[in-house]
């Protein structure tokens, strides 16, 4: 379960919205109480370093990127929660590319876009084993 101000999710669509018809992407940080229940407090977006030819249907963060936003998460007391990209013309749901890419652990949102309109906002959870995305429950705070 992630929590997630509505400002964030806005934010995440915007740029959603701005990106098509390429991916937009970026890492999310916030908090991780003693259940498990994660809190997003902010987003770091970053720049979609895939190939140009594959950026309509790819997203990379490079690991310069990546030690960015652990760096700022760690000066902020937070953590790195997870990843967030869209897919443009595309359902909100992890496909193969991002199975063979993902790791335990981490939240995964998803925005579709459609035709430059932000439509559904999906969180995922990739599964100890890898095998298989588990949806995660977004709860929307105002």
């Amino acid at each position: 379960m992630i929590y997630i101000e509505k400002t964030l999710e806005n934010q995440i669509r915007r740029a959603s919205a701005e990106a098509y018809p390429n991916e937009c992407c970026g890492v999310l940080l916030g908090e991780i109480d003693g259940e498990g229940i994660k809190r997003l407090h902010s987003i770091e977006p970053v720049i979609n370093f895939s190939d140009e030819n594959e950026q309509y249907h790819r997203f990379l963060i490079t690991p310069e990127d990546l030690l960015k936003s652990e760096l700022k998460a760690r000066s902020l007391k937070l953590d790195v929660l997870g990843f967030y990209h869209s897919h443009p013309d595309s359902a909100a749901k992890p496909s193969d590319y991002d199975k063979e890419h993902a790791l335990p652990f981490y939240s995964y949102i998803i925005t579709a876009v459609n035709n430059g309109v932000s439509g559904d906002f999906t969180c995922w959870e990739m599964s100890e084993n890898r095998e298989n995305f588990n949806s995660e429950k977004i709860i929307q705070e105002e």
